[in-house]
C-alpha cells in the first residue's frame, strides 16, 4: 500500500488514519518510558551486578549510540522491505531486549541488551512516523500527529516517578518487564491493523552515506550527552563534538553529490519542514528538553523536596500537556500555525523565565498554575511543530524527512540537557560555590527562557498560509 491519496477524505480514511497513528504512539510510549525510567534504577542495578552506580550509565550510553548508529538507515529499511514489516521488527527487538535486560544476571549481559534495545528504538521513531504519514491525508495529519506527540510529553515526566516507585516497591527488572505486555500489545495491533506497505522500486544502499552519517551522528550525540558529565575534563568532550560537525559536513557533502544517497536532503529546500526541523525549530526544541531537566533538579535540589513530592510537583507539568490536546487542532485551524507559534512560543518562553522566579516560599497553587501554563504551552508547540514538518513533504520524501526529522530530534533532545546543565555549571562555578543553589537555576531558566523567545520569533519568517491545508486554516486575503 502506498501514501493514501490526498483528494480522499472519507470518514474511514479518518478513522484508519487516526487507529495507526494511536497504535504508533502506543509503541512511541513504551520506548520514550524506557529511555526516561531506568535513570532512578542506576543505583540499584550497580549493586545488583556488584559495580558502582556511575558505571551503569554505560547502559544508557551504549544505547544511545547504538541509536546513533542506525537512526540514518530505518528510511531506506522501510522502503527496501515495508515500513509495517521493519516497524515489526523494531517492536519484537525491542521487546525482547527489555526481557533480556530484566534477566540480565552481569554488566555485560545488559550491555548486549541495552545494545538491542537501541537498535529497535532507532528503527521505531522514524518508522513509526513514516507509517502514520503515509496513511494520513493532509486533512488528518493535524489529529494523527497530536496523537503520536503525547507520548514524548508524557513519558518523561511520568517516567522518573514510575521508575522510582517500582525500583522502591518492587525491584529494578521490573522497569524493564512492564515493556513486554506494552510490546506484545503493540505487535498484535500493528500485525492487525496496519496496511502492508513497500516501495516499488527501491534504491540500492548508499554505503559511505550511511557511515559518514551514522559515525558523525555518534560523535555528535555522544559529545553532547558528556557536557552533563565532565569527569573525565572538557578534552574528550571538545574533540568529539569537533568530530561529529566535520564528519556531519563530510556526510552532507557526500549526499548532495550521490546517486542513490541514504537521505534525500531536498526536504530542507522546503520551508515548513526547513524552519520547523532544522533551524528555529531545533532551537525552540532544546528549550522545551531542557525544562523536564531543570525541573526536577530545581525541586530537588533548590527546594529540598523529595523525589515523590518533587514528582508531584511536576505531574502539574504533565496534566498541562495533556490539557492542550483538546484545543490544539481548534486553535491551528482558527488562527493558523504562524500566528500560534508565535504567540504560543512566547508563553512557552516566559513560562520557562518564571520558573526561575520561584522559590520554596512561592504558593503551592502559584506554582502549580505556572507547572499547568507550562504544559499548555509546551504541548501546543511540540504539535505544531511535529504537524508542519511534513505538511508540505511530497511521497517520495517522506522516508528521508522522516528519519532527518528524528535524528534532528535526537539532537535538540540532548543539546537542551547538555546546555541546561552546562549553564548550571558555569554558573556555580562563577560563583565559587561547592553545591548549587537558586540562583543558578534562575540563571539557566531565564537563559533557557531567552533562547527559546529568540526561536519563537524566528517563526514570523513563515508565510500567512504556511502549513494551511493541514490545518484547514484560511488565510485572511
Amino acid at each position: 500500500m502506498t501514501a493514501i491519496p490526498e483528494t480522499e477524505a472519507l470518514p474511514a480514511t479518518a478513522t484508519s488514519a487516526r487507529r495507526v497513528a494511536l497504535i504508533v504512539a502506543i509503541a512511541f510510549f513504551m520506548q520514550l518510558l524506557d529511555s526516561t525510567i531506568i535513570s532512578t534504577s542506576l543505583p540499584q542495578m550497580g549493586a545488583s551486578f556488584g559495580v558502582p552506580a556511575v558505571v551503569m550509565s554505560i547502559g544508557i550510553t551504549v544505547y544511545m549510540l547504538t541509536m546513533a548508529v542506525f537512526v540514518p538507515l530505518s528510511g531506506w529499511l522501510a522502503d527496501r522491505f515495508g515500513a509495517r514489516n521493519i516497524f515489526l521488527v523494531a517492536i519484537a527487538l525491542f521487546t525482547l531486549a527489555s526481557l533480556a535486560c530484566g534477566f540480565s544476571e552481569n554488566l555485560p549481559q545488559f550491555v548486549a541488551a541495552r545494545a538491542v534495545q537501541g537498535l529497535g528504538s532507532a528503527l521505531m521513531t522514524p518508522v513509526g512516523r513514516i507509517l502514520v504519514l503515509r496513511n494520513a491525508s493532509k486533512s488528518e495529519l493535524l489529529n494523527a500527529t497530536a496523537l503520536i506527540t503525547w507520548p514524548a510529553l508524557f513519558a518523561p515526566v511520568v517516567g522518573p516517578v514510575l521508575g522510582g516507585f517500582i525500583t522502591t516497591y518492587l525491584s529494578w527488572h521490573w522497569n524493564f518487564f512492564i515493556n513486554v505486555p506494552l510490546g506484545l500489545i503493540g505487535l498484535a495491533l500493528v500485525a492487525r491493523f496496519i496496511p502492508g506497505d513497500r516501495e516499488a522500486d527501491p534504491k540500492p544502499l548508499d554505503w559511505p552515506g550511511f557511515f559518514l552519517t551514522s559515525l558523525g551522528l555518534a560523535c555528535l550525540l555522544y559529545g553532547l550527552e558528556r557536557i552533563a558529565h565532565p569527569e573525565d575534563g572538557p578534552r574528550p568532550t571538545v574533540l568529539l563534538i569537533a568530530a561529529g560537525i566535520v564528519i556531519g559536513w563530510l556526510a552532507v557533502r557526500h549526499l548532495r553529490r550521490a546517486t542513490h544517497p541514504l537521505l534525500d536532503l531536498s526536504s530542507f529546500k522546503v520551508l515548513t519542514f526547513a524552519i520547523s526541523t532544522l533551524a528555529a525549530g531545533t532551537i525552540f526544541r532544546m528549550a522545551i528538553n531542557a525544562t523536564p531537566f531543570l525541573l526536577p533538579l530545581l525541586f530537588q535540589v533548590g527546594f529540598g523536596l523529595s523525589p515523590v513530592d518533587a514528582g508531584l510537583m511536576i505531574l502539574a507539568y504533565f496534566l498541562g500537556n495533556l490539557g492542550m490536546k483538546t484545543i490544539t487542532t481548534p486553535t491551528l485551524r482558527r488562527f493558523g500555525f504562524r500566528p500560534v507559534m508565535v504567540v504560543n512560543g512566547i508563553i512557552a518562553s516566559a513560562s520557562i523565565m518564571a520558573c526561575g522566579a520561584i522559590s520554596p516560599q512561592t504558593p503551592q497553587a502559584l506554582v502549580v498554575v505556572l507547572m499547568l501554563i507550562a504544559g499548555l504551552s509546551r504541548s501546543m508547540q511540540f504539535t505544531a511543530l511535529n504537524t508542519l514538518a511534513f505538511a508540505d513533504i511530497d511521497a517520495a520524501q517522506r522516508s528521508s524527512a522522516a528519519t532527518l526529522s528524528s535524528m534532528l530530534q535526537q539532537v535538540a533532545m540532548l543539546f537542551g540537557v547538555a546546555v541546561a546543565a552546562a549553564i548550571l555549571n558555569l554558573s556555580q562555578i562563577a560563583r565559587d560555590r561547592p553545591a548549587l543553589d537558586l540562583v543558578d537555576f534562575r540563571i539557566a531558566f531565564l537563559a533557557i527562557g531567552v533562547i527559546g523567545l529568540v526561536a519563537a520569533l524566528r517563526f514570523l519568517v513563515l508565510p500567512p498560509a504556511a502549513g494551511a491545508e493541514v490545518s484547514g486554516h484560511a488565510p485572511a486575503k
